[in-house]
């Protein structure tokens, strides 16, 4: 296996840590030529790099699968865990309670997360882990020679042309009907729509659900998969245009219902608002959970920011943790002895 070349080029762009792409990158992978999820770690790569956080403040999780190998092409200087198959998000869960300063992010696969992984996969939704969730999905098991995988649709055949006849478990809809603060579909081969969603979903607080298509070029991208490169461009509907502003000063506007205005961005540039109603609001569960469906009975693929709750209360924030890692704490106060624990038992006693 050949390795990467260390030597940087010395006007290779930097953020504003210092921090050159390469400094975000792993090792090389050992994923299928044109794997989609080859893409993907290159826009986690990307999204890190422009948002500025240094690799040691990340912690990045996985399970089992050829999605759950990917964190190890990507961050090579952060914390890390490779859990066992369908364990992440407990794993996470944990992780992220013991200390939430770390940007956290997992990468789980169909497989992973919705078959033997569902029920974990669910309460970390509910407890709303501040965790940017990436579902790499593929439609089969691509490390166990192509199986169908849950989220498989209904009537579509495999590579040696078997049927499934299963209904598919929709991780988008999972996530909006267990409470998800935001949610949000995109496709490997779109680069423009996906660093855009990696980057909002790392700087949410909360639980983010990002499931994103990625094509198995060698057990699942054949004519009759939904979820191929062919099937997924031609169905492929962009619910909103998708764009990370990071914060800055706020640009406000008033100006009456139907009237336009010129507004003056913070690069110089300059828009024209008109106000009208959006045809799409993605602070609406209930909107967000019938379009998606309607579109799914037409055989389209939605994608983009389905729905976001900018109140959201995180874990940390709902618990009333420590804003303090425990790995930093002192001791005594983590341990506090014998006579505390007598005083916490009885209460419950």
């Amino acid at each position: 296996m050949s390795s990467k070349q260390e030597i940087i080029h010395p006007r290779s762009p930097r953020n504003k840590l210092g921090y050159t792409s390469r400094d975000y990158e792993g090792a090389m992978s050992t994923l299928c030529a044109g794997c989609g999820h080859d893409s993907i770690t290159a826009g986690i790569v990307q999204a890190f790099f422009e948002l500025d956080i240094a690799p040691h403040e990340v912690l990045k999780v996985s399970g089992i699968g050829c999605s759950s190998k990917t964190p190890t092409y990507f961050l090579s200087q952060s914390h890390g865990f490779n859990s066992v198959h369908g364990r992440m998000a407990t794993i996470a869960t944990g992780a992220s309670a013991a200390n939430g300063k770390l940007a956290c992010i997992g990468v789980s696969g169909d497989g992973d997360s919705l078959s033997i992984g569902l029920g974990h996969l669910s309460h970390a939704i509910r407890r709303n882990v501040n965790m940017l969730y990436i579902i790499e999905n593929n439609g089969v098991y691509g490390l166990t020679k192509g199986q169908f995988s849950a989220s498989a649709d209904r009537g579509t055949n495999s590579k040696k042309g078997a049927t499934n006849e299963m209904e598919p478990i929709d991780p988008v809809n999972l996530a909006l009907n267990l409470g998800a603060s935001f949610v949000a579909r995109s496709f490997s081969g779109d680069k423009s729509q996906l660093i855009p969603l990696l980057k909002a979903g790392l700087k949410h607080k909360g639980f983010v659900m990002l499931d994103v298509y990625s094509p198995c070029v060698t057990f699942n991208d054949h004519e009759g998969s939904t979820k191929s490169y062919k099937y997924t461009r031609e169905h492929c509907l962009q619910v909103v245009h998708t764009d990370f502003v990071p914060p800055t000063e706020e640009i406000t506007a008033q100006y009456p219902e139907g009237a336009t205005t010129e507004i003056a961005l913070h690069d110089g540039a300059k828009i024209r608002l008109h106000k009208m109603a959006k045809d799409y609001n993605p602070s609406s569960r209930a909107e967000a959970m019938a379009y998606i469906r309607e579109h799914q009975d037409q055989g389209e693929i939605v994608t983009g920011l389905l729905y976001c709750d900018p109140d959201s209360v995180d874990m940390h924030q709902r618990e009333q943790t420590i804003e303090e890692p425990l790995n930093r704490y002192p001791y005594d106060k983590l341990c506090p002895g014998s006579t505390v624990l007598d005083e916490i038992q009885g209460f419950f006693t």
